[in-house]
């Protein structure tokens, strides 16, 4: 669906198309008459300033503003992408569905009241679609401008155009609109010091797809009351034109967005943060970070080779015509291992090895006796994190019949299901631990990968968990055990013990565990994702999820043009998604044509472009990674089930939760925790503000938080 061009005006309708596959949704708004205008551009801190009651109520109390954000919701793509934001850093919000014909209507009964004889506000932000969502002559629309201009209440503009209506020039008065793919916009200086601060300056809208218009938009020129923090070149004598910026009229204030887009698009998850810190005033239950973790699976143990004439992996169950045995393996060489060291140095970037101890002794055994790549490997260890990932990496979830193909579980004579003991599960974990100590590996005993995720569910053979793994978990202290997230998104629990382990989903990466080389890699693409009268297996015909390429990549350019920068764009999505869940790869992977450093050099070159340094890539352990899952689970039952209060009133803000419960904050530098006696300065720094997970004191009963003054 490519984007259309404007005809009028008064009405725009475009398509925002991401990088995701098949994602597109049309943004429509409405557009109302000019308002006036006045020039309030405040700094990041100033944004914190106590309320300012109206003429007639200076003597009332200072009103008290519950952490919640409004969403009135048109269903289309720019409000669905700030939702989302929401959603996934733990910002609770209330959404009105402007579709829903029994929806609530906005009047002052339902934006505010009076409580404990104090005037309160009961949402902190607004966003609405446009800037007159419900009609620019309507009693909801005065509803809430008086109520925003009453209380101090910002509102975000999802999507709107460029007219005197919202503080810019009609794009014909020295603006632009058009097709923005491949543009490069720039973070104005308010935007620097303001809500987009942790951006680097420079902004390049995605071009996935020269076929496919992606974003359309329309930059217009401030007028007076108006103040762009992201912006790009209209003429070529210097003049710029805004995309993003602040209109404040009329005692209000709005954040003005002029340009098409969706959740998955890169531009907007870099520009997210800062619509949700602008439009909170930088005071917000929840938080967001950047992660990217990259797990090695198969340290120490050969990986079969894809075999591009049968297109298969010699070994595997449902590779016909091979003899069993696969031929010429791919493990990773010494020059391979001082290689990850050399690069995780100059990287700056830490690597988990995901090692299987007994595979290594094999090799060893195999080869005359020595393995130069172990001593090396063990040599380097302190420089690497460590994950058990079993002994000799068997099956361990049901036995495996593989007379059939493909393979399902055996059964004893009365039709049960035959499974691997826990003697048998528990011993792989522990040797494989053991073995780690004896060569002075640091490893985390809480912390496990079964060998191709086996043991959990594996679907359809396997539908349930083998009974005896939770037990076997449980025998070796493990708490946290890799899942794939392809197939299980969501962490659960392994058991219904108290206690028992959880699972910690890992993103497979498209490098595979099976070449070695990019022309292997590219091959084996070229069967899994070309038609079958392209020479393809016709996967991508079969399913309704997949496209088929056009034609099959070149084998010797294939890898570095499609494949490597599809890959880093898909794991950057992630990262820029608040996802905390690892990636995972595998040893062969650093080996031979050592395919896996081009994805991630991309990855980290591209994100320190976007970002200045203090928003560093956070590169978590296993362990905090299923500490974080399951934090927000709680959280957002909590707050699902209403159980969670927050507010703020001038520079203080409260927290009260269940007990128990960790909660999410976000608030400027320089706020403070207030203890029994005295406080302390609150959370750790990130994208310019403070943060953390965080309970009440000793004694004490909520989380109070002081904010700085402006």
């Amino acid at each position: 669906m490519d984007s259309g061009r404007i005809r009028t005006p008064r009405t725009a309708r475009r398509t925002a198309r991401g990088a995701t596959a098949g994602t597109a949704r049309t943004t429509r708004a409405t557009r109302t008459a000019p308002r006036t205008a006045k020039v309030a551009a405040l700094a990041a801190a100033a944004l914190l300033a106590t309320v300012v009651p109206s003429a007639q109520a200076v003597a009332a109390p200072v009103p008290r503003v519950d952490l919640t954000v409004l969403v009135v919701d048109d269903g289309g793509s720019a409000v669905g992408a700030i939702t989302a934001e929401l959603k996934g850093s733990g910002v609770p919000y209330r959404r009105i569905d402007l579709n829903d014909p029994n929806r609530p209507v906005l009047d002052t009964a339902f934006l505010s009241d009076t409580l404990d004889g104090r005037p309160r506000a009961k949402y902190q932000g607004v966003v609405l679609p446009h800037e007159s969502a419900f009609g620019p002559d309507s009693a909801e629309h005065t509803a809430l401008q008086t109520y925003e201009r009453t209380f101090g209440i910002p509102q975000v503009d999802a999507y709107t155009w460029s007219h005197p209506g919202v503080g810019l020039d009609y794009t014909n008065e020295g603006g632009w609109s058009g097709v923005l793919d491949g543009t490069t916009a720039g973070v104005t200086a308010a935007g620097k010091t303001g809500p987009f601060r942790y951006l680097a300056g420079a902004l390049t809208f995605e071009d996935n797809d020269p076929a496919i218009a992606e974003s359309y938009g329309y930059a217009g020129r401030p007028r007076a009351g108006f103040t762009s923090y992201l912006d790009i070149p209209v003429d070529g004598a210097g003049g710029r034109a805004s995309l993003i910026g602040e209109y404040t009229a009329d005692g209000r204030r709005e954040l003005v967005v002029t340009f098409a887009y969706n959740q998955y698009q890169r531009q907007y998850r870099a520009l997210a943060r800062g619509i949700v810190e602008w439009l909170t005033q930088g005071v917000h239950l929840g938080q967001s970070r950047n992660y990217l973790s990259v797990h090695v699976d198969d340290v120490f143990a050969p990986d079969a080779r894809w075999d591009t004439a049968l297109n298969c992996t010699p070994g595997d169950f449902d590779c016909v015509g091979d003899d069993g045995e696969g031929v010429n393996p791919i493990r990773m060489t010494v020059a391979d291992a001082q290689y990850a060291a050399a690069w995780q140095k100059s990287s700056g970037f830490t690597l988990d090895m995901v090692y299987n101890g007994g595979q290594g002794e094999q090799w060893k055994t195999e080869h005359g006796g020595s393995d130069p790549l172990t001593d090396r490997l063990v040599a380097d260890r302190a420089q690497y994190r460590w994950i058990n990932h079993t002994y000799t990496h068997p099956f361990l979830g049901c036995v495996q019949d593989n007379t059939t193909v493909p393979w399902q579980c055996a059964k004893d004579i009365s039709g049960n299901t035959l499974w691997v003991s826990r003697s048998e599960l528990s011993g792989q974990i522990r040797n494989n631990h053991n073995w780690a100590v004896g060569k002075g590996i640091s490893v985390d005993r809480s912390e496990l990968v079964t060998g191709e995720h086996s043991g959990l569910k594996t679907l359809p053979q396997q539908p349930v968990d083998n009974p005896n793994l939770a037990g076997a978990l449980a025998d070796n202290g493990v708490k946290w055990t890799g899942s794939d997230n392809s197939r299980e998104p969501q962490q659960r629990s392994i058991g219904t013990s108290a206690g028992a382990a959880k699972t910690v989903p890992r993103h497979p990466m498209n490098v595979y565990y099976n070449v070695g080389t990019a022309a292997e890699m590219t091959d084996e693409y070229n069967w899994i994702y070309t038609s079958r009268a392209d020479g393809g297996s016709g996967i991508c015909e079969d399913n309704p999820l997949s496209t088929c390429l056009p034609a099959p990549l070149p084998t010797t350019t294939g890898y570095a043009e499609r494949i490597v920068p599809q890959e880093a764009r898909t794991a950057l999505s992630h990262v820029l998604g608040n996802d905390p869940r690892p990636h995972y790869v595998h040893q062969s992977n650093l080996a031979e044509e050592r395919l896996l450093y081009p994805v991630l050099d991309r990855v980290l070159s591209d994100y320190r472009a976007l970002f200045a340094p203090t928003t560093p890539l956070v590169n978590p352990r296993q362990k905090d990674v299923g500490t974080e899952l399951n934090r927000r689970a709680a959280w957002d039952q909590a707050i699902a089930a209403g159980k969670v209060t927050a507010y703020r009133i001038g520079t203080t803000v409260v927290v009260k939760a269940p007990s128990g419960l960790t909660v999410p904050v976000t608030a400027p530098e320089g706020t403070r925790k207030q203890l029994l006696l005295g406080s302390t300065a609150f959370g750790s720094a990130y994208a310019g503000t403070r943060s953390a997970w965080t309970t009440p004191e000793l004694l004490q009963t909520a989380v109070t938080l002081t904010l700085p003054t402006a």
